[in-house]
C-alpha cells in the first residue's frame, strides 16, 4: 500500500507541474504578437500536454488501486468522495487544457491573457482541497 501511495504522490506532482505551467504558456501565447514566438509556444504547449497526460492517468490508476486494496474503508469515507469530486474537476480541467492546446495550435484563440491568468489559478484551489482532505480526513 505504501508503494502505491508513493507512486500516486509522484505521479500527482508530475501532473501538477504541467497543470500549473501549461496555462501559464497560454497567458504568454495570448499576449504574443510575434508569429515566431507563437509558433514556439504551440510546440511547447503540445509537448507539455503530451508529457503530463500519462502522469494524470497514472495518478488516477494508483489512486484507484489504493481504493481497490481497502474498498470497504475507502468507499464509505466521506472525505474521499469529496476528494474524488475535486479529482473529477481536475480531469475536466486537464481535458479542457488539451482543447485549448488545439485552439492555440489552430490560431483560433479568442480570449485575452487575463482570462488565462485566472484560469491558471483554478488548480491551486483544487490542490489545497485534495491535500487537506487526504491528510486530515475530516469526515
Amino acid at each position: 500500500m505504501l508503494w502505491l501511495k508513493a507512486f500516486h504522490i509522484i505521479a500527482l506532482i508530475c501532473w501538477f507541474a504541467g497543470i500549473f505551467y501549461l496555462p501559464r504558456l497560454f497567458v504568454y501565447h495570448a499576449m504574443s504578437d510575434d508569429q515566431a514566438t507563437r509558433d514556439q509556444l504551440k510546440i511547447m504547449e503540445r509537448k507539455l500536454y503530451r508529457f503530463v497526460s500519462p502522469f494524470a492517468i497514472l495518478t488516477v490508476v494508483f489512486g484507484l488501486l489504493m481504493i481497490y486494496q481497502q474498498p470497504s474503508y475507502y468507499l464509505h469515507a466521506g472525505w474521499l468522495q469529496l476528494k474524488l469530486a475535486f479529482v473529477a474537476g481536475l480531469i475536466a480541467y486537464h481535458l479542457y487544457c488539451g482543447h485549448l492546446v488545439r485552439i492555440f495550435a489552430n490560431d483560433q484563440n479568442q480570449r485575452q491573457h487575463v482570462f488565462y491568468r485566472w484560469f491558471n489559478e483554478a488548480p491551486v484551489f483544487a490542490l489545497f482541497a485534495i491535500v487537506l482532505l487526504a491528510v486530515l480526513k475530516p469526515f
